[in-house]
């Protein structure tokens, strides 16, 4: 038997429904912010998560799943969104669009080679979001305030948002410094990633997975000790929006996002439900103001978020949220032997005509037809004998209630819309 790759999954009918639910809304929400859908491919140049994402980072040095195609050229499957979009914005010259800041969305597959564990796959989906073009603590707080919205449109209730600024380019550098400086005389202690990173990337050493519980990073500097006047100006005007927007948040000097090219804003954020597991964090994002720059573009900047549609339904799951996404049909046509083909005619009738129509496939007796009405929570039934079709009046019945009336056959699907 061939079984599922490890680190992925079958999402089953019963999950689906959910899925569609918890995805529509997203789509929705992001309209509500004037976000348009963008659809980038699966697979990309490697080159561009190397320079993108960072040549320093977890997912480049260790999770990507890279190969050669047959032009030997090497390719890699998307490990997050935002390299893409931004790949995008720079080839397709969106800077020149009359509309602007350009505010972009997208929602699909992510691929990491990452060891499972609950709520995290080698194969997950993100929602994301992008604004770029504007350099403006307000459109921060929009996109912060898109996060909260989502969140609380699901019910939730125990969850917080986590705050910092990472500063500008220049705020970075001397922090970076400072960092070297600090963990060099102790870089022995750590574990071979972050002596690798001590001179490229020491930021990167504060949330490593195995050292975090180091003495030496509990003591280290925080980033906001070594903000500019216009990186701790353009922080506090942030924070003043969200005030403005009663959005709750807690300020963490410590936070600082994994990818490479952040600056200033950057956020999470985290579930306190009981139960929901060691690893709290529900969605990350921040401000990029190089990252064009990087990948060859113009100098703009822009600010995002993704989060993981797999944690959003354990968060769900975890604060025991029911759904509304029952699964029903509109009508079960239960039949006899002698008017099966004329029942095939009614539900394709029918399903022209926008109704969710079934009918038995199985020879069932009448019996077990109508359990299989109840099973498939059918909102009506019907059933159709010879002397429905002689007559062309037929009993349709509401299977909540148990009321029932007599109408043409015609007019089921108009009886249905309630017509």
């Amino acid at each position: 038997m061939i079984n599922i790759p490890r680190g992925t999954q079958d999402i089953l009918p019963a999950e689906t429904a959910k899925w569609r639910y918890v995805e529509s809304k997203l789509h929705n929400i992001a309209a509500n912010y004037n976000y348009k859908e963008i659809r980038t491919p699966m697979f990309e140049s490697t080159d561009l998560f190397a320079r993108g994402v960072g040549g320093s980072t977890d997912i480049v040095q260790k999770e990507m799943y890279t190969f050669k195609d047959k032009g030997d050229r090497s390719l890699t499957l998307r490990p997050e969104g935002t390299a893409a979009v931004v790949r995008s914005y720079i080839e397709n010259k969106m800077n020149g669009d009359a509309n602007q800041p350009v505010k972009l969305y997208y929602n699909g597959p992510m691929f990491r080679y990452e060891r499972k564990q609950k709520g995290r796959y080698r194969q997950f989906v993100q929602f994301g979001v992008e604004a770029i073009g504007s350099e403006n603590p307000a459109i921060d707080a929009e996109v912060i305030h898109m996060v909260y919205n989502i969140y609380k449109s699901f019910g939730l209730k125990h969850i917080k948002i986590v705050l910092n600024s990472i500063g500008d380019m220049d705020s970075r550098e001397e922090y970076k410094q400072a960092l070297i400086e600090h963990f060099e005389p102790h870089i022995n202690n750590f574990c071979n990633d972050c002596k690798n990173r001590l001179h490229t990337n020491p930021m990167r050493i504060l949330d490593c997975k195995v050292d975090h519980e180091q003495p030496t990073v509990k003591t280290a500097p925080k980033i906001t000790e070594y903000l500019n006047d216009y990186s701790k100006n353009y922080y506090e005007e942030v924070k003043q929006y969200l005030d403005l927007l009663n959005i709750p948040y807690i300020e963490d000097a410590s936070l600082v996002r994994g990818l490479d090219y952040y600056t200033h804003t950057a956020f999470e954020v985290m579930s306190e439900a009981e139960g929901f597991g060691a690893i709290t964090t529900l969605c990350g994002g921040g401000r990029y103001n190089g990252l064009l720059e990087m990948l060859d573009g113009p100098k703009e900047t822009g600010i995002g978020f993704a989060l993981s549609i797999e944690r959003l339904l354990l968060a769900i799951e975890a604060e025991d949220i029911q759904l509304d996404v029952e699964e029903s049909v509109d009508i079960f046509v239960v039949t006899m032997p002698e008017t099966v083909k004329e029942a095939v005619k009614i539900v394709a009738e029918l399903r022209n005509a926008g109704i969710r129509a079934d009918m038995d496939y199985l020879g069932r007796k009448m019996k077990g037809q109508m359990k299989q009405a109840d099973r498939i929570h059918a909102t009506y039934t019907v059933v159709l004998g010879s002397n429905e079709i002689e007559t062309n009046k037929i009993e349709i019945k509401a299977m909540q209630t148990g009321e029932s009336e007599t109408i043409k056959l015609q007019d089921i699907a108009s009886y249905i819309k309630g017509e």
